[in-house]
């Protein structure tokens, strides 16, 4: 366990009364760091995440060189050393039918911009976290990445993208292989679909418009 061990940082471990979703749980960390006044920024770190070397260096100069830069984000690997596709286009209901017949959801082309990058390892600004409220607690598990994405660049601020950090996403697909996380992910989507963020993008989209950025 994390406790009864020397750490070379102060450790604040919090245990929640009763499980909460994944937006909750950070949100919650979030308001503790910012009740300490500890930092300008925090990371979100899923516990199937190896480091390759230390990324935090590349993410900061990545923050430091974006203007508007309201998260950072690292090149994600599978144990392989293949790219994962963790910055990705707009979800559809056309993409998730396309997916669900085999023929694959569409790809950001290489050096083009993702409408969004998942959640497995950010380090986001505080400023622009506390601007946009934090992720929405009303996804309980998936696509609160997406909608906190998509709620940053309509806010103006940009993804920056940090090519000298890499890390090893060992992504589990658990909702593949339980009915309890493929409910929620279904929820999920729904809800996404339903979001006043997703439709003002796609809106922004079809009409041409840049909306926020990535660098």
């Amino acid at each position: 366990g994390l406790r009864g061990r020397d750490w070379p940082f102060d450790l604040v471990l919090t245990e929640n009364a009763e499980p909460l979703g994944f937006g909750a749980n950070h949100n919650r960390a979030f308001a503790l760091d910012a009740a300490r006044g500890a930092s300008e920024g925090f990371a979100v770190v899923n516990p199937d995440i190896r480091l390759r070397g230390n990324p935090f260096g590349p993410l900061l100069a990545a923050l430091g060189s974006v203007p508007h830069a309201g998260l950072a984000y690292p090149l994600q690997v599978d144990e392989g050393g293949g790219r994962q596709d963790h910055e990705r286009l707009l979800p559809t209901p056309k993409h998730l039918l396309a997916r669900h017949l085999g023929h694959g959801a569409p790809e950001v082309p290489t050096g083009a911009t993702p409408d969004w990058v998942n959640a497995a390892f950010l380090l986001l600004v505080r400023e622009a976290f506390a601007q946009v409220g934090g992720f929405d607690e009303r996804f309980h598990m998936y696509c609160e990445d997406v909608d906190l994405c998509l709620r940053l660049r309509l806010a103006g601020w940009q993804l920056a993208r940090a090519d000298g950090a890499v890390v090893v996403h060992a992504a589990q697909r658990a909702s593949r292989r339980r009915l309890s996380h493929l409910g929620w992910h279904v929820r999920s989507l729904l809800r996404l679909w339903r979001s006043r963020s997703w439709h003002e993008f796609r809106a922004g989209q079809a009409n041409g418009q840049r909306v926020g950025g990535t660098s």
